[in-house]
């Protein structure tokens, strides 16, 4: 016992194991940091092009396809391995022996870059798969310099980059550390679970102080309702929401299998006609579509917006169209903004339940559909809303919500699209016991 304990203690105090920790740590504030200055910029960015369709609401006709075919051909020229959201890259990272060519600091410059440039032009695209990415990716990159011990190199500064770039995006730490083991590595290991809460808090300080703090979508309350009426309000927006998510993943994986071919030879043909697809799409819906899609999701929550019964299709099909262009660009800020607008629907169909609170389980049940990955789901909007009234029927919905998606879709959406980086024969890894490894 007293050699373990002095082991232990050698090893703490150890100049190389502090090398190591201080390297990690600055990593994890920089993910932080630079997570963050994308927010930021991203707002300006998505502003920037609401201002350009105001000025002139057919302008962005033309700029939308041109734009997205020069993005097409910066992501293809330059930056390979930096298109869509950048989730699947990071699952791929825990499989395959070359990460460097889809985990680079190279590719998290692109991925910052490029995101910009999509907001800019008028992509229905979010910044957090491309946070994922980006930490993923700088986490990656500081162990190859410093020469981290295996482990952390094989899963640890992977997870750990994910989940701070999913906190740091939001300000949703849990959410970041659910993440990380729900659709990273689909399990809990202990000697990633530490890194991977270290990387996720220090993310999160830093970008709380560079935002300050804040909830994402503001402090959401609903209304007192009876039992009956939300749990009515659960099975709909679970069984409808979740159904209307599945759909989704349906689509955007077989649209992307359809095109493949085309997207292959002709990759800046395939980006004009989709970003002219995307492009009408915005314009009959007014530009409601284009972006993010937060100040529509946070005015349909609050109630401060004019009920639009075609948002949530609109959302849907432009978030489609700007994925199949094939520039970098996330998942889940459009679709919780077009869950937003089921949610709204919903109410207006079926008013068993206060707007807002079939709002929030709408967005719940739609993004849990999407994402196919519930706890993540769940944890996600109560952080972002700080709802803490309705738990039970937003953990519910979630659930639901991920039955009835898998029925219509039963391949998961980000590790089938991670299959394009690690071919299809080859099993994606979900936790060490996999590859049969062994902590020395």
């Amino acid at each position: 016992m007293r050699r373990h304990l002095r082991r232990s203690k050698r090893k703490f105090l150890s100049p190389s194991a502090w090398k190591v920790r201080i390297v990690f740590w600055s990593g994890a504030l920089l993910v932080g940091l630079i997570c963050a200055a994308l927010a930021i910029l991203a707002e300006h960015a998505n502003a920037a092009f609401v201002r350009l369709a105001h000025f002139n609401p057919y302008l962005p006709l033309v700029v939308t396809p041109l734009g997205m075919m020069a993005i097409a051909w910066l992501t293809t020229r330059f930056f390979p391995g930096a298109q869509g959201s950048g989730i699947p890259q990071a699952i791929a990272a825990l499989s395959i022996p070359g990460k460097s060519a889809i985990l680079s600091l190279r590719i998290a410059v692109g991925k910052i870059v490029l995101v910009l440039l999509g907001l800019l032009a008028g992509g229905s695209i979010g910044r957090e798969g491309p946070s994922v990415h980006i930490g993923a990716s700088i986490m990656y990159s500081i162990g190859r310099l410093v020469r981290f011990p295996p482990h952390y190199m094989e899963r640890g500064l992977i997870l750990a980059g994910s989940a701070a770039g999913v906190a740091a995006a939001f300000n949703t730490p849990l959410a970041g550390i659910m993440f990380a083991i729900e659709e990273m590595s689909r399990s809990f290991e202990n000697r990633t679970s530490g890194i991977v809460t270290v990387a996720v808090v220090l993310a999160g300080v830093t970008a709380l102080a560079v935002l300050g703090p804040y909830h994402y979508f503001g402090v959401i309350r609903t209304p007192a309702a009876p039992d009956l009426e939300i749990w009515v309000a659960v099975l709909l927006c679970g069984i409808l929401g979740g159904s209307a998510g599945g759909a989704f993943g349906y689509l955007l994986l077989s649209g992307s299998a359809k095109i493949a071919p085309y997207a292959s030879r002709t990759p800046l043909r395939v980006a004009f006609i989709a970003g002219l697809a995307l492009a009408l799409i915005a314009y009959a819906s007014g530009y409601s579509a284009s972006g993010t899609g937060y100040a529509e999701a946070k005015a349909i929550l609050n109630g401060s917006g004019e009920y639009d019964p075609w948002y949530s299709l609109s959302k849907f099909f432009a978030t489609i169209a700007s994925y199949l262009t094939g520039i970098p660009g996330g998942l889940f800020a459009p679709s919780l903004a077009t869950g937003a607008g089921v949610g709204s629907n919903l109410a207006h169909w079926f008013p068993v339940a206060p707007v807002s609170a079939m709002v929030l389980l709408g967005m719940v049940g739609y993004f849990s559909g999407v994402v196919q990955s519930p706890l993540t789901a769940f944890v996600i909007v109560i952080e972002m809303t700080a709802e803490n009234d309705m738990l039970l029927p937003m953990l519910a919905t979630s659930f639901i919500a991920y039955g009835a998606s898998y029925l219509v879709n039963p391949r998961p959406l980000y590790h089938t699209m991670a299959l394009t980086f690690i071919g299809p024969n080859t099993k994606i890894r979900t936790s060490d016991t996999d590859s049969g490894s062994k902590e020395s």
